[in-house]
């Protein structure tokens, strides 16, 4: 999946897209997953990633997952310039949750199956978390070298306060999903739940999953 700009992507404005559009959305990419439709799918998804993937590519991935026999939406939560879907696919082993985030278009920036969690996005989510606990020291530690000489301590601080003030205030950070893997830049997006909203906080990876930079609007970094 490629890659996308954080701060071309992410404003600290609340997105357009209705629940009734995003709900349609994902009704399409559920229906597209269980018939197994590559064109679909790769239709669906945002410039950024599209351009990354082919339809094979998807259509290959598609082919080898198991056969889902129904999918329901749980949950739609609009946030600034992203929305984050909560559905349920059932499948012959059971229940299994999936986790979507569509842009201002519906188009699909990210997605995950919520009970599998890689490395960069315990690294994310523990980051996240250390910013919301004031924990300033222990999530500068998480970044890289060259990025800790860019923000202090306190920045970190005055930057989350601030994004936390204009959002409502922070209520707790939900789950984080896999944009982009491998390569020398990895994304990572953290849905963060604030008194106004719900967004989603981008941090980015070097390819030693070292945290290199981290938006969740332009008036964050």
């Amino acid at each position: 999946m490629g890659l996308i700009s954080p701060a071309a992507a992410e404003e600290l404005t609340r997105t357009e897209l209705t629940p009734a559009q995003a709900t349609a959305a994902a009704e399409v990419l559920l229906e597209a997953l269980k018939e197994r439709q590559g064109n679909v799918m790769h239709d669906a998804l945002a410039t950024p990633v599209q351009t990354s993937v082919d339809v094979k590519t998807i259509q290959a991935r598609l082919d080898q997952r198991v056969a889902i026999e129904a999918s329901r939406i749980v949950s739609v939560i609009p946030g600034y310039n992203t929305t984050t879907i909560d559905a349920v696919v059932t499948t012959a082993s059971g229940d299994e949750g999936m986790l979507m985030v569509l842009d201002e278009d519906g188009k699909l920036l990210a997605w995950k199956w919520t009970d599998r969690i890689q490395p960069i996005e315990t690294t994310a989510l523990e980051f996240t978390r250390d910013l919301a606990a004031g924990r300033w020291i222990a999530a500068r530690s998480k970044m890289s070298l060259e990025l800790q000489e860019e923000l202090a301590p306190g920045d970190l601080e005055r930057k989350w306060t601030k994004l936390s003030r204009v959002a409502g205030g922070f209520r707790k950070v939900k789950d984080a999903v896999i944009a982009h893997q491998g390569g020398d830049q990895q994304l990572v997006l953290v849905a963060v739940a604030f008194g106004k909203a719900t967004s989603n906080l981008f941090v980015i990876f070097d390819e030693r999953g070292r945290i290199i930079n981290v938006d969740i609007s332009r008036d964050f970094v």
